[in-house]
């Protein structure tokens, strides 16, 4: 078998690398390593211990909760501060799964959600766990223990860092046996500063459950899987086109800064392995990202595109100040599409240089960490007012890039929204509800602001989201086709496609209160409109100029948009790169060429 395989189930794509096949897991994890005393592990394993191999036979049947304990992790290399506000990153949080089968594949009933420490102590873990499917099954030699894996991911509600990783545990009559876990691979990190591979086990309880929620939750899953887009191996990709066409996809980014690439070419979705230091990850459309500013260019503009179709387009001149109280009175005058343009002639530090003009000027100054740690949404709202002050000039016309803009706006439209729907009414929610899950997204984890007693508040709009690699490629789609989905306009259709042309995008080098000549934007390097970045290209067939419509999130995550109908999707973790080390070649055009020379435009 060549490439990967497919594990049909019902409409299911789950896709495992073939390469993971160096043998058995009983060969990497063997029953001893599971059963045995609980020591600490010497070093992760090879992924082939966390999927079954080709002579794997069926599990038995599971379903009920696993009780995970608290757990110490190791790292490599040793990470330096792993206290963070007082939360430790080297602490696996105790928590409870509810996990059932379904044939081949084991089920989360939380799949997709940001799941919380189970009791509150201290010191506290610095990690919420978002679990996903994974597989059941036997190995020859294991007598009556049965395998079960699950991708977990070690998020943060602090920020937006990932560390994607795999567990597994043996089973057998109700009996469980120790749980081995490791994160091999990761987004950018930030707060923790480090590029560091994490591993340990837990001690484990099992309890059976027979509650119709199993019953419920079993038809939903296979709803979601049915609504999955379809999904092949690289490798199909690259056999359609002539040797070395796709050679070199992902740059510039250098390829040991990718996490995952992948495509969508004609209504199909073609993903990478993801490369470990112990093999590809064994799950890669489970894999959620922490995206950061791709975050930019979902929660705000989404919100309101789909307002501007339910309530009108006058959404976008509506006040940040009538929205969000107690802010300076500049605010007045800021409308929601200039916050949405980082125009909002706010957040003054940096420069006052405007011609030409630096658009990060000032953007990591004024205790830039103390609001971005801030837990509640006083605070952070405390925090701008105590750090910033307006600029001279007028919104709309200077481009700043400022985190602190896109909270704001995030604030304002759930405010505006509670005006409108009632105290209820949710930001996150409405999206959730009336743009995902008619795509076929059906889990979307994110930040939110930590209100009193743990409660969540706000949403994030400036980062925060945790998707897999197929929910961005179906937003990207929604938005490719001007908003609209199998026939129903969910995102306004002429607002949407204004924002695809870069239709009033800033020049984010230029003071755009100065007349702009059509060839000065022509030449510009870079747009900017409504959370979207518009990178220069210049076609290699035939000199055309196009400004191609991007989401880009640090630690080099982007999803761009083609006009030859192709979606390019890259996860990366370059940032906090050692000294002198780079992230990307010079050559900026490199995926872009590639994606011309599978379909010109």
């Amino acid at each position: 078998m060549s490439g990967w395989f497919v594990a049909a189930c019902g409409a299911l794509t789950f896709l495992c690398a073939d390469s993971l096949f160096a043998g058995p897991a009983a060969l990497h994890l063997p029953v001893a390593a599971l059963t045995g005393p609980m020591t600490a592990p010497a070093s992760p394993v090879d992924h082939a211990a966390f999927t079954p191999g080709p002579d794997a036979s069926s599990g038995a049947a599971l379903q009920g909760v696993l009780e995970i304990a608290e757990a110490r992790l190791q790292s490599a290399p040793a990470l330096q501060k792993p206290m963070i506000d007082g939360r430790d990153a080297l602490l696996f949080p105790a928590i409870s799964l509810m996990l059932f089968s379904d044939g081949e594949l084991l089920v989360p009933v939380q799949r997709g959600s940001m799941v919380r420490e189970a009791a509150a102590k201290s010191p506290r873990s610095y990690w919420r766990v978002i679990p996903q499917p994974g597989r059941i099954w036997r190995e020859p030699g294991d007598g009556e223990w049965s395998r079960a894996a699950l991708p977990l991911m070690l998020v943060n509600d602090t920020e937006n860092h990932a560390h994607q990783g795999v567990a597994t545990f043996l089973y057998r009559n109700g009996t469980v046996s120790a749980l081995r876990l490791q994160f091999a691979q990761h987004t950018g990190p930030y707060l923790l500063k480090q590029h560091v591979v994490l591993w340990g086990s837990a001690a484990l309880r099992w309890r059976n459950e027979a509650s119709e929620a199993f019953a419920t939750e079993r038809a939903a899953a296979r709803r979601e899987r049915a609504e999955r887009l379809p999904v092949k191996p690289w490798a199909d990709l690259v056999g359609q086109f002539p040797a070395g066409t796709l050679e070199g996809f992902g740059g510039p980014v250098l390829p040991r800064w990718q996490v995952l690439n992948a495509l969508v070419h004609r209504g199909t979705l073609y993903v990478q392995d993801s490369p470990t230091p112990y093999g590809p990850y064994p799950y890669p459309l489970e894999m959620r990202f922490g995206v950061r500013s791709v975050m930019k260019s979902i929660a705000a503009p989404l919100a309101l595109l789909r307002l501007a179709e339910t309530v009108g387009p006058y959404v976008l001149d509506l006040r940040i100040g009538d929205y969000v109280p107690g802010l300076d009175a500049k605010f007045g005058r800021i409308r929601f599409i200039d916050a949405a343009n980082m125009a909002s002639g706010y957040g003054g530090l940096g420069s006052l240089v405007t011609q030409p003009n630096n658009p990060y000027a000032g953007y990591l100054e004024g205790d830039y960490d103390g609001w971005y740690t801030a837990p509640s949404s006083a605070q952070k709202l405390a925090a701008i007012r105590r750090n910033l002050k307006p600029y001279p000039w007028e919104p709309g016309t200077v481009m700043r890039y400022r985190d602190q803009d896109y909270f704001l706006l995030g604030v304002a439209i759930d405010a505006f929204l509670k005006s409108v729907r009632g105290p209820d009414a949710d930001l996150w929610r409405m999206l959730e509800s009336e743009v995902f899950k008619p795509i076929g997204i059906h889990h979307a984890p994110a930040v939110r602001t930590r209100e009193s007693s743990e409660r969540d508040g706000v949403i994030w709009a400036n980062a925060g989201y945790y998707p897999t690699v197929e929910e961005l490629a179906k937003i990207a789609l929604l938005v490719q086709a001007d908003g609209a989905h199998q026939g129903r306009q969910i995102l306004h259709g002429p607002l949407t496609r204004e924002l695809l042309a870069a239709r009033d995008a800033l020049v984010p080098t230029v003071d755009g209160s100065r007349q702009l000549q059509a060839a000065t934007r022509s030449a510009a390097p870079m747009l900017y409109r409504m959370g979207y970045w518009f990178p220069r290209y210049v076609s290699a067939r035939d000199g055309a100029i196009r400004h191609l419509p991007s989401m880009q999130g640090s630690g080099e995550n982007r999803v761009t948009m083609y006009p030859n109908g192709i979606i390019a999707l890259h996860m990366g973790k370059a940032s906090e790169l050692p000294t002198g080390e780079r992230a990307s070649s010079d050559d900026a055009d490199t995926t872009h060429r590639i994606v011309e020379r599978l379909a010109p435009f």
